[in-house]
Formats: C-alpha cells, sequence, structure tokens
C-alpha cells in the first residue's frame, strides 16, 4: 500500500527545530574528538611520569625519513630498518603500517640528542592508543604528538621523503594546533634594534628572527613591530599605535617591510619600552585584543641599562607584561642587563648568534607562557581552521581537514610548578565528516551549512574553494583565511558574521545572487539564516535555507520489500556523497555502497549500522514511484528511427532524496557530451552541500516548463547538446514542494 502526505510546516518555529540537527551532530563529533585526545594526553602523561631520564640511553626507533633505506652495501642504515608499508585508500591511497607510529625529527636537530631519544622512548606507549583510537572511530586520519622537544610521532607510520635540496622544513612547533594548544591568546609587540651596531650580519639575523616569532602566533593573536634607534618607526606607518590580528595576511604584508629597515643612528632602548607599555595598555583597554597574556619581544645586540624605572613605572608589582629579550651575536657584553629584563618580568633571555639557531631558539618564550596552563593543568581543547592535508601527493583531490589538539604536560612531582610543557596531542578530521552530519535532504534545493571560526574564517562553506585553475592542483595563498564576508557578500553591514562571531543565536533573512555552473549564471534567491555556537568549540554553525523550499515538504510509505525491489535495479543510483547510512563507524561495512548498507540495516542483520530512518524510507518511497519510468524510457528506445541524427541521447531523473535514474538513447561511444555525469562535474551530481545544477535550475522555473541550456563550452560549433530540465511537483501550484526534477540532453544541429 502506497500512502503520500503534503506536510505544511509551522514557520519559523519548525525550520528552527529543524536546523538544531546539524548542531546536535556536530557537537556529539566534537565530544568524540575531544575523548579521543584525551585518551592520548592521559597515555602521554602516565608514560613520561614513569620514565626516568637517561642521558646515555641508547635506543633504536622508525624515523620516518630513514625506514626502508638501505646504504651503498644494502644493510639498514641506521634508525631506518625495514618497515612494512600497504597503500590504504582511506589515507589518499598513501602507504602507511597502521600497526605502528613513524617519528619525524626537524633537518636542524640531531636526532640521536638525548633529549630526543630519551622522549621517544617513553613516548612508544602512544602506539597501542593510536591504534585503538583508530578502531574505534574508522573515520580518523592522521593521529599525532608533537613533543616540545621538536620530535614529531605520526600515526599511521608514513614514510617522509626530503624536498630536492634534502630538507624537511617541518617543524611540529610551529604549526597552528601546537602553538594554539600549548599558550593562550596573546597580544605581542616586538622591539628591533635598528641602530648603527646593528649593521651587516646582525640585522640580517635580527629579521629572521622576528619572521621566526611571527611564524609562531596564530589568529588568535595580536601583534605590531616597531624599530627603534634614536627615533620610533612603526614597520608599518599605517598601523600606529594599534596591534593588528595575526593572521596571514598580515604577517605576510609586515614581513615584506622588515626588508627596507636599515641600521644607523644609537639605539634608545627606553624610548621604545615606553611606547610598546602605552601601546599595549591602550589596546587593552578597547577590549578588541587577546585579552589575555601580553608580552614584548626585544630583539637588540645589548643593553647599556637595566631600565628598572620604566618597569616600575609601567609593570610592577603586576608584572602583566612578559619580557623576552633576544641578544642579537656572539657578544655577551651586555648580556646580564638583558637577562635581568627577562627574570624581572616573569620572560626568558636567549642569545641568537647565527641564522642556523635561530628557530630553536625562539620557540623558547612558548614554554614559558604555556607555563600558567600547565601550572593549572588546563587541558583545553583547541580546533583549528580547514586546512589542506600536508600528506597529499601531486595528482591526488584535496582533503580539507581541522585538527583537534590538547597539550601534555608533566605530571611529577619535582616539574609541577616549574609548568613543564610535554608537547600536543592532535587528531585530525575531515571536513568532510562534519559535511556528513548535515541532513542535505532536509536543508532543501538550495539550502546548505557551513561553520566559521571565532575569527570569522570559514571553516567549511560551499563557496571555499581552495585550489587554483582548470586542474584544481594550485594551493590559493590564504584559503585557510576566508573571511565569511567575502563569500556572504550581500551582508553589507556583516551582520550574519558578527553575530556569528559574537557566537549568537539567532535568525537572519536577505536577499541573495547565488553563481552556479561555475560562475556562469545567477540565481536570485531570499534565504534565511539560522545561526547558533557550537559548545565546547570555536565555531558557529549556520543553515541557509531558501523561500519557497522549506515550508511544505512531503512524505510517502511503502513496504520495506517494494522499495527495494526497486531499489536494486541497475539504472538506480544514490548520491555518493551523502549519508544513508555511517559505513565508516565500523571497519567491516567501510567497502559497503550506500545500497548494500540499507539493505543489511532493513534486514536487521547489522545491528550496529548507523542509518537516517527516515532518509531511507522516503527513496523506498522514490524508488517506487519512479519505477514505472523505466518502461516507459524502453519503449522510447524502442520506437527511436534508427536512423534519426537528432532527438534525446540520455535522460535521466533526480529526486529530492539523491536519487537518481538514468537511460542511454543512444550507445555510450555515440553520445555527443561524453563529460555527462563525470566524477569531475561536481555541479552536475548530487554532493555534500548541494543539489545538481540542472536541479536547482529547473526549481526556480515556473511549474509545467522547461529550461533550456547551451553548453558555454560549444563555441562556435553547429551542433551541440541542449539540455532541457523541468520540475515535478505535487500540487498544481507554486506552493507545492518538488518532488523531482527530469532532465535530457537533446542533440541538436543548427
Amino acid at each position: 500500500m502506497m500512502e503520500i502526505a503534503v506536510v505544511v510546516s509551522k514557520e519559523p518555529e519548525a525550520l528552527i527545530t529543524f536546523t538544531a540537527e546539524p548542531f546536535r551532530k556536530i557537537v556529539s563529533l566534537h565530544k568524540m574528538a575531544k575523548s579521543l585526545c584525551a585518551r592520548l594526553v592521559e597515555a602521554a602523561e602516565e608514560a613520561h611520569l614513569q620514565h626516568e631520564e637517561d642521558p646515555d640511553l641508547q635506543y633504536e626507533y622508525f624515523n620516518a625519513v630513514l625506514i626502508n633505506e638501505v646504504d651503498e652495501e644494502g644493510n639498514s642504515v641506521e634508525l631506518g630498518g625495514e618497515f612494512i608499508l600497504q597503500p590504504n585508500d582511506h589515507f589518499n591511497n598513501l602507504s602507511v603500517n597502521l600497526s605502528l607510529s613513524t617519528v619525524q625529527v626537524p633537518t636542524n636537530m640531531y636526532n640521536k640528542d638525548s633529549a630526543i631519544v630519551n622522549g621517544v622512548f617513553w613516548s612508544e606507549a602512544l602506539n597501542k592508543v593510536f591504534v585503538d583510537n583508530f578502531e574505534r572511530d574508522p573515520s580518523l586520519i592522521w593521529q599525532y604528538f608533537g613533543s616540545a622537544k621538536g620530535f614529531f610521532r605520526q600515526y599511521p607510520g608514513i614514510k617522509w621523503k626530503p624536498d630536492e635540496h634534502g630538507v624537511i622544513a617541518f617543524d611540529c612547533r610551529n604549526r597552528k594546533w601546537y602553538i594554539q594548544a600549548a599558550t593562550s591568546p596573546k597580544d605581542v609587540v616586538i622591539l628591533v634594534d635598528v641602530s648603527g651596531s646593528m649593521k651587516g650580519l646582525r640585522l640580517t639575523i635580527a629579521r629572521q628572527t622576528v619572521s621566526s616569532i611571527l611564524d609562531t602566533l596564530g589568529d588568535d593573536d595580536f601583534f605590531n613591530i616597531i624599530a627603534y634607534n634614536e627615533e620610533l618607526h612603526y614597520v608599518e606607518p599605517c598601523l600606529n599605535g594599534t596591534l593588528v590580528q595575526a593572521d596571514v595576511p598580515n604577517k605576510d604584508h609586515f614581513r615584506e617591510h622588515l626588508d627596507k629597515l636599515f641600521a644607523q643612528g644609537i639605539g634608545m632602548l627606553d624610548m621604545a619600552l615606553t611606547e610598546a607599555f602605552h601601546l599595549l595598555s591602550a589596546f587593552n583597554e578597547t577590549g578588541r585584543g587577546s585579552e589575555c597574556s601580553q608580552a614584548i619581544m626585544l630583539v637588540t645586540d645589548g643593553a647599556v641599562d637595566t631600565y628598572d624605572a620604566i618597569f616600575a613605572k609601567y609593570n610592577w608589582p603586576d608584572r602583566k607584561v612578559r619580557i623576552f629579550p633576544y641578544l642579537i651575536g656572539r657578544e655577551s657584553a651586555f648580556a646580564d642587563n638583558l637577562k635581568w629584563m627577562a627574570c624581572a618580568n616573569k620572560g626568558y633571555f636567549t642569545q641568537i648568534s647565527t641564522l642556523a639557531d635561530r628557530q630553536e631558539n625562539v620557540m623558547e618564550y612558548l614554554h614559558v607562557l604555556s607555563r600558567p596552563k600547565v601550572i593549572d593543568q588546563e587541558h583545553d581543547t583547541v580546533w583549528t581552521e580547514a586546512y589542506i592535508d600536508s600528506t597529499m601527493e601531486d595528482g591526488q583531490s584535496p582533503v580539507l581537514m581541522t585538527t583537534v589538539a590538547m597539550p601534555v604536560f608533566s605530571t611529577k612531582n619535582e616539574t609541577r610548578n616549574s609548568g613543564i610543557l610535554l608537547g600536543v596531542v592532535g587528531t585530525d578530521v575531515p571536513v568532510s565528516e562534519l559535511l556528513k552530519t548535515i541532513p542535505k535532504y532536509k536543508l532543501g534545493i538550495h539550502g546548505y551549512a557551513f561553520a566559521i571560526t571565532n575569527n570569522g574564517y570559514i571553516l567549511t562553506h560551499p563557496d571555499l574553494r581552495p585550489l587554483y585553475g582548470d586542474s584544481k592542483k594550485r594551493r590559493k595563498p590564504n584559503y585557510s583565511s576566508v573571511d565569511l564576508s567575502e563569500v556572504e557578500w550581500e551582508d553589507k553591514d556583516d551582520t550574519l558574521r558578527n553575530a556569528m562571531v559574537n557566537r549568537k543565536t539567532g535568525i537572519f533573512s536577505m536577499e541573495v545572487k547565488k553563481s552556479v555552473d561555475k560562475g556562469k549564471r545567477v540565481l536570485v534567491l531570499h534565504n534565511d539564516y539560522y545561526y547558533t555556537d557550537i559548545k565546547g568549540t570555536p565555531f558557529s554553525l549556520g543553515v541557509a535555507l531558501s523561500r519557497g523550499h522549506g515550508k511544505f515538504f512531503f512524505r510517502g510509505n511503502v513496504t520495506v520489500e517494494e522499495g527495494l525491489h526497486d531499489l536494486e535495479h541497475p539504472d538506480v543510483e544514490l548520491a555518493d556523497e551523502w549519508t544513508y547510512c555511517n559505513t565508516d563507524e565500523h571497519p567491516e561495512h567501510r567497502y559497503l555502497s550506500q545500497i548494500e548498507a540499507i539493505k543489511l540495516y532493513l534486514s536487521g542483520h547489522e545491528p550496529h549500522l548507523q542509518c537516517d530512518k527516515e532518509l531511507i524510507q522516503e527513496v523506498l518511497f522514490d524508488a517506487v514511484v519512479t519505477a514505472p519510468l523505466e518502461a516507459y524510457w524502453t519503449s522510447m528506445v524502442l520506437n527511436k528511427s534508427e536512423n534519426s541524427d537528432k532527438g534525446v541521447e540520455i535522460a535521466y531523473l533526480g529526486t529530492r532524496t539523491g536519487l537518481s535514474r538514468i537511460n542511454l538513447f543512444v550507445v555510450p561511444d555515440q553520445l555527443t557530451n561524453q563529460d555527462f555525469l563525470t566524477a569531475e562535474d561536481k555541479e552536475g551530481v548530487f554532493n555534500a552541500d548541494h543539489f545538481p545544477l540542472w536541479y536547482k535550475r529547473a526549481a526556480e522555473q515556473v511549474p509545467g516548463t522547461f529550461v533550456y541550456s547551451l553548453p558555454f563550452n560549444s563555441g562556435s560549433e553547429n551542433k551541440s547538446v541542449v539540455l532541457a530540465s523541468t520540475a515535478i511537483q505535487l500540487l498544481d501550484e507554486r506552493k507545492s514542494p518538488i518532488a523531482a526534477v527530469v532532465c535530457c540532453d537533446v542533440f541538436a544541429s543548427f
């Protein structure tokens, strides 16, 4: 018995309830990721607690660069050895080892240093937790531990390859997930000495030191750079007297100005320190900064005084601003003054003699800023913005992901008051996993979900395109720092953006122009935006629903036997990126197609298979209702004239549940449009974040009419394929819900 009912939703209450579902699912995903990280933290801290440092420890580990390498005699190199690697499609078809992790050590560090070897030894205990986490949640990608000593333990184990110069520049402590987890947000003023004594190599080292400091700042931090001699010179004069957010564009802009610095005159450090304290105080009062830690980074070749009067006036007794002097050059005549400044202001002194040791020495300040968090045992969870997986090889599709990270502390009694940071654990969450939590069939034809960080940057949005060109292989610069205002540009007053950044819950409406067909066509829509914050994360989630496609919907019921019979027909396909059943939850389900998973779920033979019961019921209904098309299309093929040189070449139907039926009227080799529904044509198929282009365009036409499209690449040819589509609605009025769209490719000669 087939049943069907048209349902009118109650606006806006029903829509708010309805859009709350993605929020709940993402919160659940956050809890799972946090739990997995917490298990790694617990294991790491326990392993370190049980380990006694041994400066003479001899220990062979699997170095990620040296594994499976042999010398001229065919013997395994030191720290290499045989390491089994097998291709795995879950990890971009890279060769990995699912039983063990490997360790990467930066090129500028000695891989058998006692601190490295001791850390690698006790962190070996993480292997068991890595494997167990992956068994608990097979959707995980990479898990890792970044040590404060510099080494990086990664699971699953993988071989690293140096660049063409034989160098691996990667240092886990420079990564945003490490910095954000290790330290609190901070306001930083960098003072650079450009007096005459800084000429030559010293100024070069100073520039590179400042650049390395910028590397350690993240989107939650604010900074400015002031050069000084007899006068103060803001590196960017337009930003005199303020701090700016340490995002990638701002840091790159300041780096360009560093090359314009030149040394001359006498260094007046008292004047520079006074300006820095005034700047930090004034900016803190605006409420626009990090409102947490504050620091002055002093890059100089010496100080003739301790300037205690300035510190007494502006920083004592609270010592809210930490001082970090970096002594440039091999001479140490003025080192004592700089050391005193650091100790008297809760900072840290470092001497940088050569370009080679600047990066390691700059890192030391992070350990100091992490101490309050370590002493208070604050295992805060941080999430990063979206970025492209760095393990992606040429020719592979990009994988956007976000990292969930937590700090690891020393829990030994003798170190607790010192606040020693051991490192940071992290696990990657593919953005596709977030998209899977969004019930696309409920969002409607033009609806979509998106998430942004607390800085307004996009985590996921249909208009976030991180790659260049038709080949889509080159990353756009700053693709991970795309602001919401750049894609929802009709919001001229940033009403939506500001509300989401401030983590509010509410509704916002506006008329929008959405480009489709790769920017060649435009649809004018009126969107209602529902937004709220995701508890426990820095993200806010929004859902956009287009008016005219959410007020009415329908539900139909058929028997399971009827539905499965028609769902298994060869011309039926389901949307690849929609989640009818979660096949990633357990390894034994990973290779199931969605139709196979639905069959197992309905049979009751797989009780652990998690499926969307409502979506499955509706897709079964669509399969039964559209089944008669098979006979109709077959009769059309039989009646088609063998000598006909024009007419329908291919017909297809798509329903609101992601079901497609396709029928060829000619043999595949004779298709005029060979690119029809290829995997590369994301706009032509049901996607995780949108309905097909032909579906969206037909939905905006008057009911019962066709919309015709001529491909833009047809050029001046006198023959081509015309695409014709029309929407199918239940009632004879514009308010009726759209059940499906029928489309066909028609060969035409002109």
